[in-house]
C-alpha cells in the first residue's frame, strides 16, 4: 500500500515538471528569436524655448544594422529613487524620433544636480525590451550683441546652472541661421575664458529677410551638459530684396498665375482645328448626299 501511494504522488509530479520545462525551453526560443534593439539618446536644449531629446532606434538583423521604426519609446525622469514618465515617441522609417519638453520644470534633477534620463522600449514580436540611460547637468548660455569701436561683436557667457559658476575652457559655436544650414561665423573653435564668455566678431554683408539675422551659440554634445543653444536675433544684416514672381504671370508661377498668351493662343489653335474637322465633316455629309 505504501509503495502505490508513492507512485500516485510522484507521476504527476514528473509529468507537470517535464510540462513546465518544456514551456519554458518555449518561452526561451521565442524569445531568443527576437532581435535586440540598440537605443541613443542626445538631450538638447534651446534656451527659453525648449528641451529635447533627439532619440534612435537600430538593431542588427541577419548581419546588417538597420533602422528599427514604427516602434514606441517612452521617456522617464529619475529622481529621488521615483520614475515619473515624461512622454513617449514613435520612431520614424529612419529609426529616429524627437520627444520634447516644452516646460523644464517638468524634468527634476536628484540631490547632486544631476539630470538623470532613462528611455524604454518594452518589445514586440519581433526585438526584445530595451533601454537606455541619460545623465546631464543644466548649463544656461547668455548670449547679447555689442558694438565695440562700431564693430558689432556677438558676447555669450556659460554658466552651471545648479552652482551659478561660470564655465572656461568649454568649446562654443557661432553660427547664423540660413536656409539649409547654419553658416559658422568666426574661429572654428570659440573656447571660454576664465569668465566663461567668448566674444567673436560679426562680419559685414551678410544677407538677411528684412536685415534680421539670427544667431546660433552652441555648446555642442558635452559630455556633461549635452547640447545647448542660445538665439540672438539682431538687425545687422543686408536687407534681401524679394525678387520672387510668385504672384507674377510667369512660365513657373502656379497654374492659376498661368500666363494670358498661353491660355488664349493654344486656345485659338484647338478651335480652329476642330473648326477645321467640323468643315470637312459637314462638306463629306454634303457629297453624300449629292451621290444619292
Amino acid at each position: 500500500m505504501k509503495t502505490s501511494i508513492n507512485y500516485r504522488f510522484i507521476v504527476p509530479l514528473m509529468v507537470s515538471v517535464l510540462f513546465l520545462s518544456t514551456s519554458i525551453q518555449n518561452i526561451y526560443a521565442q524569445d531568443t528569436k527576437k532581435n535586440t534593439v540598440r537605443l541613443k539618446a542626445d538631450y538638447i536644449k534651446t534656451m527659453n524655448k525648449e528641451a529635447a531629446f533627439n532619440l534612435r532606434a537600430t538593431s542588427r538583423v541577419d548581419g546588417s544594422n538597420v533602422d528599427v521604426s514604427d516602434i514606441e519609446l517612452t521617456v522617464f525622469n529619475e529622481y529621488n529613487d521615483e520614475e515619473v514618465k515624461l512622454g513617449s515617441a514613435i520612431t520614424d522609417g529612419n529609426g529616429k524620433c524627437t520627444f520634447v519638453v516644452n516646460d523644464f520644470n517638468l524634468i527634476k534633477p536628484d540631490s547632486t544636480g544631476l539630470y538623470n534620463i532613462s528611455v524604454s522600449f518594452k518589445g514586440n514580436d519581433f526585438y526584445k525590451r530595451a533601454s537606455k540611460s541619460l545623465s546631464y547637468k543644466d548649463a544656461t548660455i547668455e548670449a547679447k550683441i555689442i558694438t565695440i569701436d562700431s564693430i558689432n561683436y556677438i558676447t555669450a557667457t556659460l554658466k552651471d546652472t545648479a552652482t551659478d559658476s561660470v564655465l572656461p575652457d568649454q568649446y562654443l559655436n557661432v553660427n547664423v541661421q540660413r536656409l539649409f544650414k547654419s553658416l559658422r561665423i568666426g574661429e572654428e573653435f570659440n573656447s571660454t575664458d576664465e569668465n566663461g564668455t567668448i566674444i567673436v566678431p560679426i562680419e559685414e554683408g551678410i544677407p538677411g529677410v528684412n536685415g534680421i539675422l539670427t544667431f546660433e551659440v552652441v555648446l555642442k554634445d558635452s559630455d556633461d551638459y549635452g547640447t545647448v543653444k542660445a538665439l540672438v536675433n539682431a538687425p545687422l544684416g543686408v536687407p534681401v530684396v524679394d525678387e520672387s514672381t510668385y504672384d507674377q504671370r510667369t512660365m513657373w508661377s502656379p497654374k492659376n498665375k498661368t500666363p494670358l498668351f498661353l491660355l488664349i493662343f493654344p486656345n485659338l489653335l484647338i478651335l480652329g482645328i476642330w473648326g477645321i474637322i467640323v468643315y470637312l465633316i459637314i462638306n463629306l455629309f454634303k457629297i453624300s448626299k449629292s451621290k444619292i
